[in-house]
């Protein structure tokens, strides 16, 4: 969602024991970049609901919200204003199963390996270093951060 000029975006860090799952992109703005399953807020969406969702669409796994490792604010390689809330999430249904048209290919990896790849072929690599920075030092807050949506029915 587009809010005065700011991108709302959410991403989730899922992991299946001590390794993470990435997605490679194939969309018009991220052709062939790695990046966490993300997607814009849509208009009345709950943030939280937005990561769910999102998750689901891209990767075919249902997913519960167990930390968060901030809210991050930058412009993006397309220049847009963005505001990212990234979410760590925990397999709760769902398989593998990826949206072909703008997911290309995924992998489970180690959290380090991460930091080895090319700054070209990670989405937005400044943030995706931050994150991989919070994860791999434990920099994880609780979900009791995030209140529930208010005045989610009007």
């Amino acid at each position: 969602m587009t809010q005065n000029g700011f991108v709302l975006v959410v991403s989730v860090s899922i992991f299946k024991g001590d390794e993470v799952l990435i997605i490679k992109e194939n969309k018009p703005s991220a052709s062939n970049k790695w990046n966490f399953p993300s997607g814009r807020i849509e208009y009345k969406e709950d943030i939280l609901d937005a990561a769910c969702r999102e998750v689901k669409e891209e990767t075919g796994f249902e997913v519960k919200l167990t930390g968060t490792t901030g809210v991050y604010n930058f412009i993006s390689n397309s220049n847009d204003q963005v505001i990212l809330f990234h979410f760590i999430g925990e397999i709760i249904g769902g398989s593998l199963k990826i949206e072909e048209d703008e997911i290309i290919g995924s992998k489970w990896i180690k959290v380090s390996d991460l930091i080895k790849f090319d700054i070209n072929d990670l989405r937005e690599s400044c943030v995706i270093r931050q994150i991989v920075d919070k994860l791999l030092n434990q920099n994880v807050y609780s979900m009791t951060l995030f209140n529930e949506q208010l005045c989610k029915y009007l």
